[in-house]
């Protein structure tokens, strides 16, 4: 049984077609994953086995009448607790919301129920997917796999931990500073930050922002390319969404990368501090990509602007999103939320002006620079996995970290390029922490992203490692 909380997607799917073993019987294997891990990791906060096993009879009595027929029919799945899920209590980790039970889906979890995906429950997140740390007030903190004492990361970092401990094989997640990319490279698993409109999302108080997007996580990319699949697509409801289908990633994804123009950047062109530990770790690593034919040279955009776009229109959707709450409830959140939503509130509409202008222009430094190269490779994060207990990294090398995002720089200036990125398993430290490579494409290069990252991780094998917690 335990076998299959490690089989990879798109195997499980073949075997469920072919009817080689049942969809109950997966459903089990990693219900019984998830009884014999979650309560040393704390990732998987709400659990619905009755219903679990009840779709999974379903999805059982369906096959024969040749009604099996979505993607992801009879794969569990582990949905975000900030992901409205009819009938299952979404709290978005907050006292607020400690006791919602929402009355319908929202457009991810209603395309991933489409596609045939068996839901098992809920993932931690901090509070309202605020920072990359996975703790909050309602159900505490979640736990690295290979280290208990360390970050898992986040906002996404339930799921992260989730898939590296088998309790599931996808999850879905949501970024906006490096929420799928950060937990992914801490967990040694998969995250895709895919081009904004790509993966619609509904409702949404903010139709036309860009800089949160949801998206797919898995142990491998070719599993992270099959659930986009079933998340991707237009919309009528999304007034960005993307018009190409989904199924366009349902595709083999070995590409031949001879000739591919490659660039790398330690430390984001010398301006970001980055730890000693993570370049230790992904610089060896590289020599992949010289294997695969590519041409590799250091070499970094322009990210100038990409400071103040991304703080400016991320405090604008806090106090859209969250301004409201904060006035209701102020007592109860925690005060970095009502930071955020007061920085909102305190701008100006020449500082939303100046920030859609740096926005356009950044937009371009990274058109010009990708006229020059395919693919951009950096580190997720600055920092290794940090202890649990910390809010944030306060340092980084040395230098002051002010706020608990700013750390995350790293992974949120990407954000505001609107580049798709993704997380990589990329090597380890010395004391056997995950790292992840973040491949980073020209503008909606998706599928390239995708490619590439799926070659480096077959030749790497980075990926197979798993935590100490679940190899015993």
């Amino acid at each position: 049984m335990r076998d299959l909380c490690f089989t990879s997607a798109r195997d499980l799917a073949a075997a469920v077609r072919r009817r080689e073993v049942g969809v109950r019987e997966v459903v089990e294997a990693h219900l019984e994953q998830i009884d014999r891990v979650n309560p040393e990791v704390n990732a998987v906060v709400t659990l619905v086995p009755e219903q679990a096993l009840a779709a999974a009879d379903a999805a059982d009595a369906a096959l024969p009448r040749g009604e099996g027929t979505g993607p992801l029919h009879g794969l569990p799945i582990v949905h975000k607790d900030t992901h409205e899920t009819a009938g299952i209590r979404t709290t978005h980790g907050s006292t607020v919301l400690a006791d919602h039970v929402p009355t319908r889906d929202e457009l991810i979890v209603e395309r991933l129920r489409a596609a045939g995906a068996i839901v098992l429950g809920k993932t931690n997140v901090p509070e309202f997917a605020a920072g990359s740390h996975t703790f909050n007030d309602v159900f505490g903190v979640t736990r690295n796999p290979y280290d208990l004492s360390r970050s898992a990361g986040g906002s996404s970092g339930g799921g992260a931990v989730a898939l590296a401990c088998g309790m599931a094989p996808i999850a879905d997640g949501s970024d906006m500073g490096g929420s799928l990319r950060n937990p992914a490279s801490f967990c040694n698993v998969v995250g895709f930050r895919p081009s904004p409109g790509r993966v619609p999302n509904w409702p949404t108080p903010a139709g036309w922002a860009t800089m949160s997007v949801q998206g797919p996580m898995a142990r491998t990319v070719s599993d992270t390319a099959l659930l986009l699949s079933a998340i991707a697509g237009p919309d009528p409801r999304s007034p960005i969404s993307l018009q190409d289908p989904g199924g366009d990633f349902d595709v083999p994804l070995q590409r031949d990368l001879g000739g591919l123009r490659v660039a790398w950047s330690a430390d984001f062109g010398g301006a970001l501090p980055v730890e000693d530990e993570v370049v230790r770790a992904l610089e060896p690593q590289l020599r992949a990509f010289s294997g695969l034919g590519c041409k590799v040279e250091e070499a970094c955009p322009d990210f100038s602007g990409a400071e103040e776009v991304f703080r400016t229109l991320r405090a604008w959707q806090f106090e859209m999103a969250l301004g409201g709450v904060v006035d209701r409830h102020r007592d109860q959140v925690k005060p970095s939320i009502v930071w955020n939503v007061e920085v909102g509130r305190a701008l100006s509409g020449q500082d939303l002006a100046r920030a859609e202008t740096l926005h356009t222009r950044l937009f371009h430094q990274l058109r010009e620079f990708f006229e020059r190269y395919d693919v951009l490779l950096l580190p997720v994060s600055q920092v290794v996995p940090f202890d649990a207990d910390l809010e944030y990294p306060t340092t980084v090398s040395g230098v002051a970290q002010e706020t608990y995002v700013d750390w995350m720089r790293s992974a949120y200036w990407v954000s505001a390029t609107g580049c798709p990125a993704l997380s990589v398993p990329g090597g380890f430290t010395r004391d056997g922490l995950p790292v992840g490579l973040q491949v980073v494409g020209p503008h909606r290069a998706d599928l390239l992203v995708l490619q590439v990252g799926h070659a480096f991780e077959q030749s790497t094998q980075i990926g197979l490692r798993r935590p100490p917690i679940v190899a015993a």
